[in-house]
């Protein structure tokens, strides 16, 4: 198969129903979508159900994109998952508010998380403010001369157990997970824009949200730890 990702797919999980797609990226339209309903009450994902939904699904999305799917984008709507506020002021020697001396400010912010809350997963640091010299910025558009800023920022996270289930069973089918995202976000995000939620995902997945900080893995050469930061002052 092209070496180039043509397709992304996207598992989407909840206490009421699973759904997969299969998304073609030039295209920007799904080529598979299929859901299953769950019938139940209770507000606990019937992850025990999972399997045979991919089971379903899978070679059959297989057979659309011509090459097997290694690589999953997981979107979960649980009760497990927990937004946290917090408020950061940092001093600033260097001058300018930059690139850098932002991704550490948040670099700091997530090592402080992982150790409150090790049995957590991050899954989006959202900014919702700057405020710099008693002004207040929505987003920083401008490299700002500046000692010091303050930052309002949310955490999204989800439980580590939650997270172990379903790699469990995805392992069966040699499928590794590239992202979690949380679908009360994506949906608060898109209130009016009537697209799939594959597509809303994959719009916030490439920096639609100027905003939020994708975490990206500490392995990867081509960024930094923060690939955000990289676009934020354009």
């Amino acid at each position: 198969m092209n070496k180039v990702i043509e397709f992304e797919t996207y598992l989407i999980i909840s206490h009421k129903k699973f759904e997969i797609h299969l998304l073609d990226i030039k295209n920007f339209k799904n080529l598979y979508k299929e859901e299953f309903n769950i019938q139940t009450d209770l507000k606990k994902i019937e992850l025990n159900l999972l399997g045979a939904f991919l089971e379903k699904n899978i070679f059959s999305i297989e057979k659309v994109a011509g090459g097997f799917v290694n690589n999953i984008n997981v979107i979960i709507e649980n009760g497990s998952i927990l937004n946290f506020d917090l408020s950061v002021k940092k001093k600033n020697y260097s001058g300018y508010i930059t690139n850098s001396f932002l991704e550490n400010t948040l670099s700091d912010v997530k090592v402080l998380f992982q150790e409150s809350y090790n049995q957590r997963k991050l899954m989006h640091i959202l900014i919702n403010k700057y405020i710099i010299d008693g002004i207040i910025y929505s987003s920083l558009k401008d490299k700002i001369n500046s000692n010091e800023i303050f930052l309002e920022i949310k955490l999204i996270s989800i439980s580590n157990s939650i997270i172990l289930e379903i790699e469990n069973i995805l392992k069966r089918y040699q499928i590794q997970v590239n992202n979690y995202l949380d679908k009360s976000y994506i949906k608060d995000f898109y209130i009016e824009e009537k697209i799939d939620i594959s597509q809303k995902a994959h719009k916030l997945l490439n920096g639609l949200n100027p905003n939020e900080v994708r975490i990206i893995s500490k392995n990867s050469q081509k960024h930094s730890f923060f690939e955000k930061f990289f676009r934020l002052f354009s």
